[in-house]
This record gives C-alpha cells, sequence and structure tokens, in this order.
C-alpha cells in the first residue's frame, strides 16, 4: 500500500485488485479497469501477489525473496486467493483508504458547495432539488457527476465493506453517522446478505429513506423468517427500537411517524402515545386523535389525558370535549350494564367514572346542556351536579349533593370551589379596575354558602324546585334567578320573607360576615304556608355545622333570618362566638384607624395654616433675584423656601424663555 500511495494508480484501479469489494458503475471505475487491463504487462506480477498477500508485511519490509516466492504459484491459487483477501490485506486497505478519505471527502465537499451556489445565483430550484437528492439511493447511481464524488462515492463504498469484512461494526456506524458518499444499491446487497441490520438501518437514515428503514425495523422486530440472514443472539431489535427512530421525525413528516406507529401501537401502547407528544415539535393534537379514532379508537382517551397533562394549551376545546364524550360514553355503558344485572351503586366509582368527574371539573370546553340530556334520570347524580355547577345552577346542583346522595361533605367541597373561584375573579377584577362593580353570577357565587343553607332548611321547596327544573333544563338558555327564603313568627303571625340575589340594583353583597342585607319586604301568604308545611326532613344539624365551619364566609345576618325561630342559642354558640369577635375586633381596628386618621387632617390643617400665616418683609434694600433690581412697590413673588424674592414679572419672563430650569411651585403675594 505505500507503494500504491507513492505511484500514480488511482483508488478505482487499486480497489480492483479486490474482487471481493463490489464499486459502483461509474466513468471512474470503468477507465480503471480499461486501464488496468491495457496495462497488464506493465503492472507487474508482483503487485498483485503484494496485494493478495499480507501488505503489512510489505510496509514493515518484508523479504522480496518471500515475494517471488509466492509469485511462482499457480494462476488458479492465485485466483482464489485474490477472491478471499485475508484479514491483513483488508486492514492495510483500510489504512490506506482512511488516509485517502480527508482530503478526498473535502474536494466533494466543495463541490456540492460550488453546485449549491451556483443553483442559488442562477435560480434554479431544480439544481438545489437534485443536489439535495441521494441520486445513489435506490437506483444505485452515484452522488452527483463531479470527478471528487465520484472518488468518494467509490472510496467510501468499498470502506464500509471492507470494514464489515473485517468485522468493524463500530467503524462503520459511526462512518455512516457522518457525511459520506456511499452508494446505497450496492451497501444495501452487501449488507443484507451478511445480515449488518444495525448498519443498513443507519444508511438509510443518512439518505433519509425513513420508510426503508422503518420496515426494516418492524421486519426485525417481528423477527419474520422472510429476513436474508436470521438474527443472531448479540442483535436485539424491539418495539423501543422503532419509537426511537420515530422521535425526530415528528417535526419533518407526521403523516409518516403516525402511519409507522400502526406497527407498534398494538405492542406498546402507552410507549406509542407518548411517542406522540415527545417530538419535537409535538404532533398536532387533531392529527393524532384522527388517526387513533380510524386505527385505534380504545386509545384515544389515553392519548388525549396524557396530552392534557402535558400540554393543556395545545388541546382545543373541541377536544377537551370529545375526551369527555368518551369517558362519559364508557360511564353509561357501564350503569346500563350493572343496572341490568341489580348490582349499580351510585356511590360506587370506577376508574372511568373517576376522570369522567375529573375531566368535568378541570376542563370547559364541553358543552353541559348537552352532557345532561344524556344521563338517565335516576343516578349519576353528581356528574349532573358538576354540569350544573357549570350552567351556574348552583342551587340545583346543591339540591343534588343534599337530598339525592345525602353528601354534605361533597355540597361543602362544592361551595369551597365555587366561593374561592368567585373570589379569585373578584380581586383580580378588582386589581385591574378598582371601580367595577360586581356581576351578578358573581354574586351568586360568593352568596353560595346562604345558598347551601336554604337547601338544608327548606328541603321540600328545594326537591320540587329540582324536578320541576331538570324537566325543563333542554330549553334553558340563561342563568335561573336563585331566592333564599326563611320565616319566622312574630306577633303570632308567618311571615316569609325574600331575599333575592339578582342583579347590582337589588342587593349589595358586602365580603363582611356581619353586614346585614336590605330585605325585599315582601310576603306572600301562600309560599308561607307552604314553608310552614314544609319544615319536616329539615337538615338543621348540617345546617349549624356549615355556619360553624365557615362563619367567616356567611353574612351571618342573613342567616339568622334564614334559621327556625326555636332554633336554641346554644346551638348558634360556635357560629356567633367567632363571628361576634371578629364583629368586634374589626370595629375596634376601624375605631383607631378613625382617630389616626383625623388626627392626620388635624396636622395638616395646622401646616396649612402656619403656611398661610407666614409673613415676608420688603423693605428698600429688597432686590430680584432675577434681574438684580430693587423691588420697591412692584408685584413681586416669593419661593417656597421664604427667602428669595423676585419681580412677578421676571418670574412670568424667565418660566417662558425657560431661563430656571424645574422651577419651584410659587405663591404669589
Amino acid at each position: 500500500m505505500q507503494q500504491f500511495s507513492a505511484s500514480s494508480l488511482d483508488i478505482a484501479m487499486i480497489l480492483s485488485l479486490y474482487p471481493s469489494i463490489k464499486l459502483p458503475n461509474t466513468s471512474s471505475v470503468s477507465s480503471s479497469e480499461n486501464i488496468f487491463e491495457s496495462s497488464s504487462d506493465t503492472l507487474s506480477e508482483q503487485h498483485i501477489v503484494k496485494i493478495s498477500s499480507d501488505p503489512l508485511d510489505e510496509v514493515e519490509g518484508g523479504s522480496l525473496s518471500a515475494s517471488r516466492a509466492l509469485s511462482s504459484q499457480n494462476e488458479e491459487n492465485r485466483k482464489t486467493q485474490s477472491q478471499k483477501p485475508d484479514h491483513n490485506s483488508l486492514t492495510a486497505l483500510i489504512k490506506f483508504l482512511l488516509k485517502k478519505r480527508k482530503n478526498i471527502i473535502g474536494k466533494a465537499a466543495a463541490e456540492d458547495t460550488d453546485e449549491v451556489v451556483a443553483a442559488v445565483v442562477e435560480d434554479a430550484s431544480a439544481a438545489v432539488d437534485t443536489w439535495r437528492s441521494r441520486s445513489s439511493m435506490k437506483s444505485g447511481n452515484s452522488r452527483g457527476s463531479g470527478g471528487a464524488r465520484e472518488i468518494a462515492t467509490i472510496l467510501d463504498t468499498a470502506l464500509v465493506q471492507a470494514l464489515l469484512l473485517t468485522g468493524q461494526s463500530s467503524g462503520v456506524l459511526e462512518l455512516l453517522q457522518g457525511p459520506n458518499y456511499c452508494d446505497v444499491k450496492i451497501c444495501e446487497d452487501f449488507m443484507l446478505q451478511r445480515g449488518h441490520y444495525s448498519e443498513l438501518i443507519e444508511l438509510y437514515k443518512y439518505n433519509e429513506m425513513h420508510r426503508e428503514a422503518l420496515k426494516l425495523l418492524n421486519q426485525l422486530v417481528a423477527g419474520l423468517d422472510s429476513l436474508p440472514v436470521p438474527l443472531t443472539d448479540k442483535q436485539t431489535f424491539g418495539p423501543q427500537s422503532i419509537i426511537e427512530y420515530l422521535k425526530p421525525l415528528g417535526g419533518l413528516d407526521p403523516a409518516l411517524v403516525l402511519d409507522c406507529s400502526t406497527w407498534i401501537l398494538e405492542a406498546c401502547p402507552e410507549q406509542t402515545i407518548e411517542l406522540f407528544s415527545s417530538t419535537d415539535p409535538p404532533l398536532p393534537p387533531n392529527l393524532v386523535n384522527s388517526y387513533l379514532k380510524q386505527h385505534a379508537p380504545h386509545m384515544q382517551a389515553t392519548y388525549l389525558e396524557h396530552m392534557l397533562a402535558l400540554h393543556e394549551s395545545a388541546v382545543s376545546s373541541s377536544l377537551q370535549n370529545e375526551l369527555v364524550q368518551i369517558f362519559l360514553a364508557k360511564v353509561l355503558d357501564e350503569y346500563t350494564e350493572l343496572r341490568a344485572q341489580g348490582k349499580w351503586d351510585e356511590r360506587q366509582y370506577s376508574t372511568v367514572r373517576q376522570k369522567l368527574l375529573s375531566a368535568l371539573e378541570n376542563t370547559s370546553g364541553y358543552n353541559p346542556e348537552v352532557l345532561l340530556k344524556r344521563l338517565p334520570p335516576d343516578a349519576l347524580y353528581e356528574e349532573r351536579a358538576f354540569l350544573l355547577g357549570k350552567m351556574q345552577q348552583h342551587e340545583l346542583a346543591l339540591t343534588l349533593y343534599a337530598h339525592k346522595l345525602h353528601e354534605p361533605e361533597l355540597a361543602l367541597c362544592y361551595c369551597d370551589r365555587i366561593y374561592l373561584a368567585a373570589t379569585l375573579v373578584i380581586n383580580s377584577k378588582m386589581t385591574s379596575s378598582p371601580g367595577a362593580l360586581h356581576q351578578p353570577d358573581q354574586r351568586a357565587s360568593l352568596n353560595i354558602y346562604l345558598t347551601l343553607l336554604q337547601v338544608y332548611l327548606n328541603p321540600q321547596k328545594s326537591t320540587k324546585e329540582f324536578d320541576r327544573t331538570i324537566a325543563s333544563l333542554t330549553s334553558f338558555r340563561g342563568p335561573v334567578t336563585q331566592k333564599i327564603g326563611f320565616a319566622h313568627k312574630v306577633k303570632g303571625h308567618v311571615a316569609k320573607k325574600i331575599a333575592e340575589i339578582e342583579g347590582p340594583e337589588d342587593i349589595i353583597q358586602s365580603l363582611s360576615s356581619t353586614d346585614s342585607a336590605p330585605e325585599s319586604g315582601r310576603s306572600d301568604g301562600e309560599e308561607s304556608t307552604e314553608g310552614v308545611k314544609n319544615m319536616e326532613g329539615m337538615m338543621l344539624n348540617e345546617a349549624l355545622n356549615l355556619l360553624s365551619r365557615r362563619w367567616d364566609r356567611i353574612n351571618g345576618a342573613q342567616a339568622l333570618r334564614l334559621l327556625p325561630s326555636d332554633t336554641k342559642l346554644q346551638q348558634l354558640l360556635p357560629f356567633l362566638e367567632p363571628l361576634l369577635k371578629k364583629s368586634s375586633e374589626a370595629r375596634r381596628n376601624l375605631s383607631v384607624i378613625k382617630s389616626l386618621r383625623h388626627s392626620e387632617n388635624l396636622q395638616v390643617k395646622d401646616e396649612l395654616y402656619k403656611s398661610r400665616k407666614r409673613l415676608v418683609k420688603i423693605s428698600s434694600e429688597s432686590i430680584c433675584s432675577l434681574c438684580n433690581k430693587r423691588i420697591g412697590s412692584s408685584v413681586f413673588a416669593v419661593y417656597p423656601n421664604g427667602t428669595t424674592l423676585v419681580h412677578f414679572v421676571c418670574f412670568r419672563d424667565s418660566q417662558t424663555i425657560k431661563a430656571v430650569a424645574a422651577a419651584p411651585t410659587l405663591r404669589a403675594l
């Protein structure tokens, strides 16, 4: 090889001495072969013998006598040995090619650059496409027509084969992962015949033959018998190999990723779902959802859940609605099956039902009216309560919790959620617009605990209102006015008073729990009689427990009006004691603040009086600080420091011509 390096023989001619290495059909190879055949007399037999023997011995100064002895062998032995070059000769060839490669690849890259520049200058998009494409893909043609690129194609193609023949797979992978000019067809056939599948996949990947690579990966994962060479124990391919290959392709070809993921969706559904969201950038959720709906409908919910957890903002309202619809359909199927078996229990929550409740609470892209129509009338009360809450029908929702589910804790949690959400919205609006009025639905949310109190204390009315309203919910278009009723006896007569929570003109709800609200003053004899009759079943203990636990969020005056008149004071101590303490503390604090404000006001008035009482003495020696003339009897002005005197005319002129920068405020005398 040292003699070849020093000689004028080109790479193609040298490689033609290795029949086991197949070269691409380029003009360089053809001419080299012709030259080799025509100059067989010139090229001595000694060179052939040295190539077919151990070149390392030649490099290390082996004896000439050994070469001559080898050249005396018969023609048949030479052909056999030339067809099967030994490990040492291939190793020498690899060293030779690697030594030549850096310079040749540099020239080939320069040709590529020149071609691109020429294409840009001439505005020839076809030339750019030709440069970008791998012309040597399946057709086996060499890359481009430049001389350096042809030589680079020959060199890299031969180098890959030599490396594989010597068992240097890691070197092949390193070569294929960087810029190379390998002939795809020749390398593909060579690798398939010898079972070098990892190297072939890397070859496909560099040449952007992703579909061929994924098809091969699918065959390797499936372990098909159609493979040219069976897999060895060291060659392991699993679904994760396909997933890792697909990840970088998400931003380049989403359709290819979806098409090829069909092979692994059944084997590794969770990893495949993670693949859809882990590409950079993630695949469009609408596209993935449409694909799953067609090929794997059972995986839709899993994918949408995963996307909501990772990229909630990327999931549109239509996809959120579709997720809720999927969960609801599964729950309804479960309900129908268990109801037919007589095993349905409203208090049992399966996994899919828990997911439905979570989706109803945490998403907002669905239409609650549409979902309400799908619910059975005598089951799924908690789901119905969530939907009614989305429609601002808080009284109906609380009626479900209190009288259908008999779950006071769930009702309290519902009130907490609504109250905190309304408080957060109001605080943010007050920060941005201090003078903004509260909307009616926000006021109703702040009074949510009073609504629950009314539901506890008047169960008959609440249940009747629920049954009546549920029947007409299909035609619902806006929030229904909520009324909080209370009854008390006055001199043997029963009066029914209604506090309406409708709008700003009816009631101004204060966040303070001790402010009283104006009463409507209206009475209704029919409603009063009904209220007395419906006192049975009152959840008084739950109402008192609510007052004791949320006393700081309830208007005390309104709550006391809602309670029955025969309620004992001892029962109200847990509610009244902290309430009165807070009220007294607030009163003392306000009194202190009032005193401080009054004292501050007096101090300001005193300073104003002293400022107005100040005297300025003008004598015959008083001089204007601006014109340096005597002020005399002219109109003058004095600065707040009390010592600087100027003519008023001088000061006015100085202001006009900007003679005095940052002039202080004057007091004209």
